[in-house]
């Protein structure tokens, strides 16, 4: 292959790793149900019915906020992921260090994307 051939797939696969972030994006929000307290970023949150919407889709930002009304909202950080398959259904996983849940991913039905949200300062000590 010439160079200018190795420069077109080179930009090409730039062009598409730069294109990545935009696939994570919510369209519709998803809405999810705890019957315990999790931290979403450094906020902790009480058991309750949420939503997660991405107010602005050029932000790596996602608004999680409680459908009861509001009362309770943060903006968290997020990274996007990829997976091979579709999922089969739109999840929210949390991880659990200790006695306490954080908000941990996000995969969206149908999609290949998700999203991973990103470690808190809480999270990083280990919930202390």
């Amino acid at each position: 292959m010439n160079s200018v051939g190795k420069f077109v797939v080179k930009m090409g696969l730039l062009t598409l790793l730069s294109v990545m972030p935009l696939a994570a994006q919510i369209d519709n929000g998803v809405d999810f149900t705890t019957s315990f307290p999790f931290y979403a970023g450094d906020t902790k949150l009480p058991a309750g019915h949420y939503k997660v919407t991405q107010p602005n889709l050029d932000d790596d930002l996602l608004l999680v906020e409680s459908i009861n009304g509001g009362a309770h909202s943060v903006f968290v950080k997020f990274v996007p992921t990829h997976s091979a398959q579709p999922h089969p259904e739109s999840d929210i996983t949390f991880q659990k260090i200790g006695d306490t849940d954080y908000l941990n991913r996000l995969q969206i039905e149908g999609q290949n994307y998700g999203i991973k949200f990103a470690t808190s300062k809480v999270e990083n000590r280990g919930g202390r």
